[in-house]
């Protein structure tokens, strides 16, 4: 059973799939062409009782010949609101949407999949094919598992993949624990009071406090913060005054912290507002604080990045995989991996001859499809490998 080479026999067909889906982009939660896209390709390769939930999200299963457990296969499906600056035939057609981050890619590919584990289904268990909205900011994930996408059957084990634009076409990456940081963010307001800017001591001048407050909140990760143990925090907003002539007497700041360390995570909101307490307090100013916590750390289960690095080498040769650092990238897929047994694993798709080199998110983001069949390949063959090896 070479999956591969069957994959590569419909390749067209997955280009096919992919630009449709590039040319018609829809941000989260409104993926509702995408989602009757995926049902009706879904119904033409015979699957039966094809799920919808939390909206738009689509959950289809390919059963074994014999009952046995449930492994899963996750690709996420809404766009980002900015331009396509690309000029391909294939350009976004809705303007101010566009599939920046290659989740087009990863729906391509996991219909893919589907095909092939249609034609092949597995000996004994079952394959639940979960095609996600809402990855980018709006928790499609946990929408998702809130309304029982890893239930009925229970998932054992789950996996993902990501295309990267900084590996070469068909070679696998894969990080051997953490993968993905926790994404927080944080909104602070310094409460000073405002003058004439002749007049600095009759004021308290927020815009100087803010600057303190930054300054410190950096050294705070770098001598506070186990230095092993990577932390980001950026801030990412501000915004103080009116005019050059008037003191500022509030100041606003936003940003987000990005953490590996579950630890550090949940301890890092009570330093940053020691901080700012004491820096307020020293200039006889006020603040307020706000915390948010919004994407766990990824963590992959070690055994099953061991099972993608097999499947990769099997089917592709030992070349073909490495494993890789940590992102401080947030990845909604951390839900899942809260729950079950998870793991998100990356696909090369940069070609300079293509001009497959600009980064996610960036307004002229493309991907190499001969990546395509590899990454149907993949998911399907370790999703068999998984049952098969219980």
């Amino acid at each position: 059973m070479d999956l591969l080479e069957d994959a590569k026999n419909f390749h067209s067909e997955l280009i096919n799939w992919r630009r449709h889906l590039h040319e018609n982009p829809e941000p989260s939660l409104e993926e509702y062409q995408t989602s009757k896209f995926v049902q009706d390709r879904l119904n033409e390769m015979g699957f039966a009782n094809i799920v919808q939930m939390a909206r738009t999200g689509v959950v289809a299963m390919v059963e074994g010949q014999e009952k046995g457990e449930t492994v899963a296969l996750r690709a996420d499906m809404d766009a980002l609101r900015m331009a396509d600056e690309k000029t391909t035939e294939y350009k976004s057609k809705n303007l101010g949407i566009t599939h920046a981050c290659g989740h087009d890619g990863h729906t391509s590919m996991l219909l893919g999949a589907a095909k092939l584990l249609k034609k092949h289904p597995p000996r004994k268990g079952s394959i639940k094919l979960i095609f996600q909205p809402a990855e980018e900011g709006q928790f499609g994930a946990k929408k998702m598992i809130d309304e029982g996408v890893l239930k009925n059957p229970t998932v054992k084990a789950i996996a993902a993949l990501h295309v990267n634009p900084d590996v070469p076409t068909g070679y696998f990456t894969c990080s051997a624990n953490e993968a993905c940081a926790a994404s927080d963010s944080f909104e602070i307001e310094i409460i000073g009071q405002g003058g004439h800017a002749g007049h600095p001591d009759k004021a308290k001048d927020a815009i100087t406090i803010a600057a303190e407050v930054i300054t410190s909140l950096q050294q705070l990760i770098s001598r506070e913060i186990d230095p092993v143990s990577p932390t980001v925090m950026t801030v990412a907003n501000i915004q103080g005054g009116t005019v050059n002539n008037a003191i500022a007497g509030i100041v606003r700041m936003a940003g987000t912290v990005r953490t590996l360390d579950s630890e550090i995570r949940e301890t890092i909101d009570d330093k940053m507002e020691r901080i700012i307490k004491g820096i307020t307090e020293a200039f006889d100013a006020k603040f307020s604080f706000h915390y948010t916590r919004l994407y766990p750390p990824l963590l992959n289960a070690r055994s099953l990045v061991t099972s993608v690095e097999k499947t990769v080498k099997e089917t592709l040769g030992e070349e073909r995989f490495q494993i890789s650092k940590p992102s401080t990238g947030a990845e909604d897929f951390a839900f899942y991996t809260n729950e079950v047994p998870g793991v998100y694993f990356r696909l090369g798709v940069r070609n300079e001859l293509k001009d497959a080199v600009y980064p996610l998110h960036h307004p002229k983001f493309d991907l190499d499809e001969e990546a395509l069949p590899y990454g149907s390949a993949i998911l399907a063959q370790w999703a068999l490998n998984q049952l098969e090896n219980n």
